[in-house]
């Protein structure tokens, strides 16, 4: 028997009274999240939803996630979980490629009506039986778009008695965004992702009176659901929600509830350093923890980070795919920055060529990876899991050097690479050069289609407050500074970037 609501029923009964939830003024104990967990179980069960069948939830976060998220598990069943910013037909395309039997789906707001969008898409799946509506006023029975998450947990026991699964069977399916063709679901198992917990949250010292962690990250990610909300439960810690990131609602939570931990991705470091010195904003001063990943840090922000609040950033790395968390800059040795640190306890990690051959020294070459974090398969997708999978080894799509100590850098996604006149160019190397400019914010570098040299370099750029700089200036720059065949023959001035709701840089849109 293992099942990972464990570390929810194991915290609930160690300290039933500690906040769990932060949202707004709303402040809900461990006892009581259990105890609307232990509803929901019943409702799955009480509706037929048995040990192994598929459950969706398409919510941002708010205490209705890990509500619903447990509730699942300990009915023995399969968490789905889904982008909020996905549209009908892309909801519909998840619950029938998952096969899934019922779907929680938050009301939503006008801005963002996932309630008539989550109906639509019910409606569209066959196979799907049960929608349950999460209503965004609170409590409230009756919603216009199907049957009330509070109507029907009425009469439902608070007690439940956990479905046996096994180490092997499936705690959720997530589904990757991946860069071509349809998303996939990666299934993670139990074993899967309570290792991935233990061994993530021991990485850190806990707080004997119990850590705060600021979430952001949105749960339906691998990110922010394990690596947040599962450690942070397991740790007995204090979870404040935040549904949509806001960098100077950000800061506020952080000094009001006195935050501990937080993690994200880079645009969210960047996006706080910038509110602080552009308004003087004050900084939060009990932050212990800082952790990102899901992309790689500019330098210049870690540099920055620490300077303005005195903590290093750790920077890690995993996927979907590894549950996520894969390799760390771990406490017991030096942090490097700009590195993804070094695999984790349980973990391998090795380079390797086009072929799958061993890489020996620094590189670069492909990240593949073996261990108690890499995923069962992709879900009905057994020639996509063949591709990616040699004998236990997760061929991740990432390239990366490693220096003598073991330390892996990534230099960037194998789809990412620019091939510009029969040169490799890594995006990645080129932003950070461009990161250095005293003009330049925050910088996404693409190849382009060229005519004669197959793909030429562009460089779009958010200029830093007040920057005069041209584009003729800062290309002038970056020629000095590069090599011939790397550096970017056109820059174009932005606002904004085009992000993920992960706040990941979206590429693809940028080479359109």
């Amino acid at each position: 028997m293992l099942n990972l609501s464990i570390i929810l029923e194991d915290s609930a009964r160690n300290v039933p009274d500690r906040t769990a939830l932060v949202f707004g003024d709303l402040r809900l104990p461990y006892s009581m999240v259990n105890s609307v967990a232990n509803q929901v179980a019943n409702l799955l069960v009480s509706r037929g939803i048995s040990k192994g069948d598929k459950v969706a939830l398409l919510c941002p976060n708010l205490p209705y996630f890990p509500f619903v998220y447990f509730g699942i598990l300990k009915a023995g069943a399969t968490v789905v979980p889904l982008n909020v910013l996905l549209q009908p037909r892309e909801i519909a395309y998840h619950l029938t490629d998952s096969d899934t039997k019922a779907l929680f789906c938050f009301e939503g707001s006008p801005e963002l009506p996932m309630g008539a969008r989550g109906r639509e898409a019910f409606d569209a799946a066959e196979g799907c039986e049960l929608f349950f509506i999460l209503p965004a006023t609170p409590l409230a029975a009756e919603s216009e778009h199907g049957e009330s998450f509070w109507a029907a947990l009425g009469g439902m026991s608070e007690e439940f008695e956990t479905v046996q699964t096994g180490p092997d069977d499936t705690a959720a399916i997530l589904y990757t965004s991946g860069t071509t063709g349809q998303p996939k679901g990666a299934e993670l198992t139990h074993m899967n992702i309570l290792t991935n917990t233990i061994v993530s949250d021991e990485m850190f010292p806990a707080d004997p009176d119990g850590d705060v962690s600021l979430t952001v990250l949105p749960l339906f990610h691998s990110f922010g659901q394990i690596a947040v909300m599962n450690v942070s439960v397991r740790r007995r810690a204090t979870l404040v929600l935040q549904p949509r990131f806001e960098p100077g609602e950000a800061l506020d939570l952080m000094r009001r509830e006195k935050v501990t931990m937080f993690a994200g991705v880079p645009t969210m470091f960047w996006a706080l350093l910038s509110k602080i010195h552009a308004d003087g904003a004050e900084v939060p001063s009990t932050l212990r923890v800082a952790v990102a990943g899901g992309a790689s840090s500019p330098v210049e922000v870690l540099k920055d980070f620490e300077g303005t609040f005195g903590i290093p950033i750790l920077e890690g790395y995993g996927l979907s795919e590894t549950s996520p968390v894969a390799s760390f800059n771990q406490l017991g040795r030096p942090t490097k920055p700009g590195t993804i640190g070094f695999p984790i306890w349980g973990v391998q990690m090795r380079l390797v060529d086009d072929d799958g051959n061993t890489i020996e020294g620094e590189g670069p070459g492909e990240i593949a990876i073996r261990g108690h974090n890499v995923m069962k398969g992709y879900y009905g997708r057994p020639e996509a899991t063949e591709e990616v999978m040699r004998d236990g080894w997760f061929r991740t799509g990432d390239i990366a050097t490693r220096d003598e100590d073991g330390y892996y850098a990534i230099i960037d996604r194998t789809k990412d690479m620019i091939i510009r006149g029969g040169f490799n160019v890594y995006p990645r190397e080129v932003e950070e050069v461009l990161m250095t400019h005293p003009a330049v914010s925050l910088v996404a570098v693409v190849g382009v289609p060229h005519g004669s040299h197959g793909e030429e370099v562009k460089a779009y750029v958010i200029p830093a407050p007040g920057a005069t700089a041209s584009e003729h200036e800062l290309i002038a720059w970056c020629k000095e500074n590069m090599a011939a065949y790397k550096y970017p023959r056109i820059i174009e001035f932005r606002e904004s970037l085009p992000m993920t709701a992960t706040g990941k840089i979206l590429k693809r849109e940028l080479r359109r």
